[in-house]
């Protein structure tokens, strides 16, 4: 039997799978995810609880059209910043609990939350991603909303490749809460839809579909099928969603396409970037929009009729190829707007030996050769590159090494990567940058959060285990010093490893962990 021929017996086979799935209602709760054997020889919890510090500063704007800041989206608001503006766990006899979505996969990446505090989130399984709305405490599902399936998953079974399946950003991973709860994404059909969730006089929940806008005029969209494994035409997945200050939609897309949709008219433009990749979200602030492809970073703004236009383009060092660890041979990070009146705009590049922290002016007239502000190398040579988001407070930054992760199996028997973390603050004259602390925690693939209003960064930690235990911990490390102030066991195998999904900080101090087979949550039960 041929490669291909095999390729169409699995699809036909995980297509009938992917309609029984479908077919059956979704249980109240699925249960706590399943420890690995091991749980019990590693330590539950290190360190000791402190004291909530309040970070002096102000948190970003709060942009019009998304949820408050903390409960709309990954990167937790409008610049992002991956900053909450409450605290999260302290570390007072934490407990950790999970929800598993799913038999195989189930991960819940985007985490956001409703005006009551519930749940909206979209959890990823390997018969389709699933909107769905939880109870915040349970984590039982209150509402599901069966988005279409991803062409990569498609790809995935019948090319023998599952890394089209962990190296694909699309189809609705990146999401937002908008100021009306709610839930907009771009799924796999090249689509942008508007998700509402209302509760019925049978006291269920359900999920509408309240606004759809179809870009497949100006997006290719022959991808791949249960159907049609093999399309003869272009796929150009959209990556990822945000609005503007002025209410319009703002989409991506693999191949480099930039767009808008405003919403009161269904109105779409767009323009392309011809050769360039794009597989990270972006930030917006009152005064543009702040895009990173994998050759360069862009500032854009519209034109009268919603065009996108180019105000800045500067080029990084891409490096000579992908990394272990990066999705892409380009920058990993969300552009983070930050500084006074967002001045500032940091990404990380690619650079082949040390990867760099580059921080740039974000004013229209600032001359070409004054734009960068710092080039800070960060971690050891020939072992660092990044694919999460900065976090950025006044004008810090801290950044993570993932270098060595790949997908779910680069960490089993008790593996880990070599680590990393750094803080970066721009010199308040802005004429450089210094290196503040240097951590060794080992995160390997985690969008970590800070908690400004306890001065906490959280990481989802892992180290190497000589007795092959893969135990993950939610880790807790003080943001003025680098200094590790204490370490909750989440939970042991591969069910419990991340795979670059977020830590996001609940209103009510719980820190939820996406992993790989649902939704792990830690709060202090002291």
């Amino acid at each position: 039997m041929s490669r291909r021929t095999l390729g169409r017996a699995l699809a036909f086979t995980v297509a009938l799978t992917a309609g029984t799935a479908v077919a059956a209602p979704p249980p109240a709760s699925a249960g706590p995810i399943p420890r690995a054997p091991g749980h019990r020889l590693v330590d539950a919890y290190a360190g000791a609880p402190v004291a909530a510090r309040p970070l002096p500063g102000t948190q970003p704007p709060q942009h019009p059209h998304l949820a408050p800041n903390g409960r709309s989206g990954m990167h937790a608001d409008g610049w992002g910043s991956a900053t909450s503006p409450w605290s999260g766990p302290l570390g007072a006899r934490p407990r950790a609990d999970s929800e598993r979505m799913a038999l195989l996969g189930g991960e819940c990446a985007t985490v956001t939350f409703d005006r009551a505090g519930r749940i909206v989130t979209v959890c990823g399984t390997f018969t389709g991603f699933l909107v769905k709305l939880l109870d915040p405490r349970s984590l039982a599902t209150l509402a599901e909303y069966r988005l279409p399936q991803r062409p990569s998953t498609v790809e995935a079974i019948t090319r023998l490749d599952f890394s089209r399946i962990f190296k694909d950003t699309s189809g609705g991973a990146y999401a937002y809460l908008d100021d009306e709860d709610r839930l907009v994404l771009a799924d796999s059909r090249q689509h942008i839809v508007r998700l509402a969730h209302r509760q019925r006089a049978d006291g269920g929940w359900e999920f509408t579909v309240t606004d759809d806008w179809d870009l497949g005029e100006r997006v290719p969209h022959d991808c791949a099928t249960w159907a049609d494994p093999y399309p003869d035409g272009s796929c150009d997945p959209v990556t990822s969603v945000m609005p503007d200050w002025q209410g319009r939609v703002w989409w991506v897309t693999r191949q480099g396409r930039i767009g808008t949709v405003d919403p009161a008219t269904g109105t779409i433009r767009s323009v392309r970037l011809n050769g360039e990749e794009i597989q990270n979200s972006f930030s917006v602030a009152a005064d543009g929009v702040s895009i990173v492809s994998d050759h360069a970073l862009y500032e854009f703004t519209a034109t009268a009729d919603g065009t996108p236009a180019v105000v800045w383009r500067q080029t990084y060092d891409r490096g000579t190829g992908t990394k272990p660890g990066s999705v892409n041979q380009g920058s990993g990070t969300t552009p983070d707007i930050f500084g006074d009146g967002g001045r500032y705009v940091a990404i990380t590049d690619n650079a082949d030996d040390r990867m760099h922290v580059l921080v740039y002016r974000r004013d229209a007239d600032v001359p070409a050769g004054r734009r960068l502000v710092c080039e800070v190398p960060v971690f050891a040579s020939g072992a660092s590159t990044t694919d999460n988001s900065l976090i950025s407070w006044g004008d810090s930054l801290v950044v993570e090494n993932n270098y060595g992760y790949e997908d779910v199996s680069s960490l089993t028997f008790g593996r880990s990567v070599v680590g990393g973390v750094t803080r970066i603050d721009v010199r308040p004259d802005g004429s450089g940058c210094e290196t503040v602390w240097e951590s060794g925690e080992r995160s390997p693939s985690v969008v970590p959060k800070l908690s400004a209003g306890n001065g906490l960064v959280y990481l989802y930690t892992k180290d190497p285990n000589s007795l092959g235990v893969d135990a993950w911990y939610l880790t807790a490390v003080d943001f003025r010093t680098g200094q590790t102030r204490w370490k909750q066991l989440v939970g042991t195998g591969v069910g419990y490893d991340n795979n670059w999904a977020p830590i996001t900080l609940g209103p009510d101090g719980t820190a939820y962990i996406g992993v790989f087979n649902g939704l792990a949550a830690v709060r202090d039960d002291g």
